[in-house]
């Protein structure tokens, strides 16, 4: 079992937690910085550990909620900033409408690589609570959710993502600053709910997006045709494979088809 020692502290990294502890502080204000966090700031960070993003964020902001699921790591974070609030949870079970009673929280956070898709769509259905949301994920996903189409990376993800929110690569972070260190580079990503959201249906939208990549060298036509009516469609040419449609192009279909019963 690997074991952290810091300020006297010592901590058995949890592989279940996906902990892997973020130790440069350079990058730390780096990411405060691009993450344009003010004075005033609400600020709601994801697995502060061993607080090297804490310590930064608090530089700015003396607004701070901390999530950490680890005990120890949650009295860790007590203990050595004691302005901070502590929820001690798992933060896909933490209310976030509830947090946000005294106005929308800017998110941050170095989140495990294991539940990334889960925290992602957690803060999509709760993006008309949150400024932005600034993460620290592995590199592949980071360019997964950014991706462009006619792309391998380009997917349900990147367009249930863009569809309803901006979402800016900032830049790579090497393995070599994390302890224990991965077995892959992280990459820092800015999420930002769009002001002017799409006009649709989110859950349907959502099914349509997984049901248009349903099988990836499926046509459009082949992979839609049993789930909807597509004899109205003139938007785009069911020939094509999902990869190769805009996030404009999905949201005009979407209008068009109409859901088979039974």
């Amino acid at each position: 079992m690997t074991k952290i020692e810091y300020k006297h502290t010592e901590i058995a990294v949890k592989k279940q937690f996906g902990q892997n502890f973020l130790t440069d502080r350079n990058i730390c204000r780096k990411i405060v910085q691009s993450a344009g966090v003010r004075e005033n700031d609400r600020v709601l960070e994801i697995g502060p550990g061993f607080g090297a993003l804490t310590g930064a964020i608090l530089e700015t902001s003396p607004q701070l909620i901390a999530v950490e699921k680890d005990r120890k790591l949650a009295a860790f974070t007590r203990k050595e900033y004691p302005s901070v609030t502590v929820i001690e949870a798992d933060f896909l079970t933490v209310n976030l409408t509830e947090l946000t009673a005294g106005g929308p929280l800017r998110i941050m956070g170095n989140i495990p690589y294991s539940i990334t898709s889960p925290i992602l769509f957690k803060l999509l259905d709760n993006r008309h609570h949150i400024t932005s949301a600034t993460l620290m994920m592995q590199h592949e996903v980071a360019r997964r959710i950014v991706a462009a189409p006619n792309t391998k990376e380009y997917g349900i993800l990147a367009v249930q993502m863009q569809t309803f929110c901006e979402v800016t690569y900032l830049f790579k972070v090497s393995r070599k600053v994390f302890r224990p260190k991965p077995d892959v580079d992280s990459a820092v990503v800015n999420i930002a709910p769009r002001t002017s959201p799409a006009d649709t249906d989110e859950a349907g939208f959502r099914n349509f997006v997984r049901t248009s990549f349903g099988q990836r060298r499926k046509t459009l036509q082949n992979n839609l045709r049993k789930s909807y009516d597509l004899s109205a469609v003139q938007s785009v040419d069911l020939k094509l494979r999902a990869e190769s449609l805009s996030i404009e192009q999905f949201l005009s279909l979407y209008k068009e088809l109409e859901p088979l019963v039974g």
